[in-house]
């Protein structure tokens, strides 16, 4: 039977006073359990060297006291849950964190870690489950604070159903077999950032209000799954990013209201691979999909393009016809569909009229929505007065909005039924 190890504390008038826990840890057995006193304040930092369960009951902390990082897992088998961690130290070059993990097959769940420059920093560290934990970081300007979740050389760890927010990233570097699942991601700068991390998993994640929902950098093999990426907006906002990544699969996520839907920058790099978009409903984008470069490599198919001010771009001189386009629905196509097969009887096209300004001259995007453009645009599609340019066909195009998952989600993204325009505004 596991020792169990009750702490009590003597509260005082002001501050709850309790001895440092880190002689708590000393004293109790491998196994053992400290059951901390609920609503008392413990000291940190501490230093967990060998498995234990430190059990909060809801409403124990530990206080780093501005110092250092809070809270260190050197050890295999530690279950930490039902607390709060605050007040780490303020130093980037120190990785000032609420809780660093450097051991394996821990569990940290329904822990809250608040002011704090880091959330949790994994170095080394695999096989971990986070679950249902909170997550903030210093009231700082963005750039200033810290990742909410930082996993460096760290596999096969499961984060599932925990809440972020006003954090700097999630970011997963040279590391695989991640999964990321079921949380809430909001108003940081990379919801979820991988850099030269393959084989890692994105799933039934709702990613707000950042300035990018998910960015693969050098990261190969990665799962985009059930997810909804919601208002990446502003002068770099994108839902999902690329950078030279390949084997991606991106299928049945809700990507709405974002200033770039999807952006891909050369990717796929490997020519061996490609990366497939399939069953997204891709909508109320300033962009639907913008290439940094024409290329080739990524497969569209079954996707829903709605109410996207521009459906795809492609900057500088380019197009997308080295794209595979496959059974998409596009709801701005002119044409119809006599034999009722939901297939239309024409290709759907893009030309590129008055908005090969634009592409061509990203600063010119400014007047896309005024007058004067527009009117430039109605007048070349009018009578062109210089040949225009194909930039998107596809063969068979489906005529009616595809009933998939994500479809189905935007429309009831949570418990209650939501428009469109309520996840667009909320």
């Amino acid at each position: 039977m596991r020792a169990l190890v009750l702490i009590f504390a003597v509260l005082l008038s002001g501050p709850a006073a309790a001895e440092p826990l880190q002689a708590l840890v000393d004293a109790a057995p491998e196994g053992g359990e400290i059951l901390l006193e609920a609503g008392v304040v413990y000291e940190g930092p501490v230093v967990i060297d060998h498995p234990v369960v430190i059990d909060g009951q809801g409403a124990a902390v530990i206080d780093g006291g501005g110092t250092g990082t809070v809270v260190t897992l050197a050890a295999d088998g530690v279950t930490l849950k039902n607390l709060t961690i605050r007040n780490s130290g303020r130093l980037h070059n120190a990785l000032d964190a609420g809780l660093k993990v450097k051991g394996n097959y821990n569990v940290v769940r329904d822990v809250r870690i608040e002011n704090c420059l880091f959330g949790i920093d994994l170095s080394q560290a695999s096989n971990n489950v986070f679950r249902r934990n909170y997550i903030s970081s210093k009231a700082m300007p963005l750039e200033m604070r810290g990742d909410s979740i930082r996993v460096w050389y760290s596999n096969d760890n499961l984060f599932e159903g925990n809440h972020v927010e006003h954090a700097r990233d999630i970011v997963v570097w040279y590391s695989k077999g991640n999964v990321m699942r079921g949380n809430r991601i909001q108003h940081g700068r990379y919801g979820i950032h991988f850099m030269y991390a393959n084989g890692n998993e994105v799933v039934d994640n709702e990613i707000s209000d950042s300035v990018v929902g998910v960015f693969l950098m050098y990261a190969n093999d990665i799962t985009i799954r059930d997810n909804q990426i919601l208002r990446a907006w502003g002068a770099a906002g994108m839902g999902i990013g690329f950078k030279e990544t390949s084997g991606a699969v991106i299928e049945d996520n809700l990507i709405l209201g974002n200033a770039i839907g999807i952006y891909l920058d050369p990717s796929p790099w490997d020519p061996d691979k490609t990366n497939e978009f399939h069953r997204n409903e891709i909508a109320y984008n300033g962009i639907g999909i913008q290439f940094h470069t024409e290329w080739s490599g990524n497969h569209f198919s079954d996707n829903n393009f709605r109410s996207n001010f521009t459906q795809v771009s492609v900057r500088g001189r380019g197009t997308a016809l080295k794209e595979s386009w496959d059974g998409n629905h596009w709801d701005d196509y002119a044409g119809f569909d006599r034999d009722g097969d939901g297939i239309g009887d024409t290709p759907y096209e893009i030309y590129n009229y008055a908005d090969r300004l634009w592409m061509d001259l990203p600063p010119a995007a400014f007047f896309r929505g005024g007058f004067a453009l527009a009117a430039l645009d109605f007048v070349e599609r009018l009578a062109p007065f210089t040949e225009p340019e194909l930039l998107v066909r596809e063969q068979d195009p489906v005529v009616h909005r595809i009933d998939h998952a994500a479809a189905r989600t935007e429309a009831a993204p949570q418990a209650a039924p939501k428009s469109a325009l309520e996840l667009l505004t909320q």
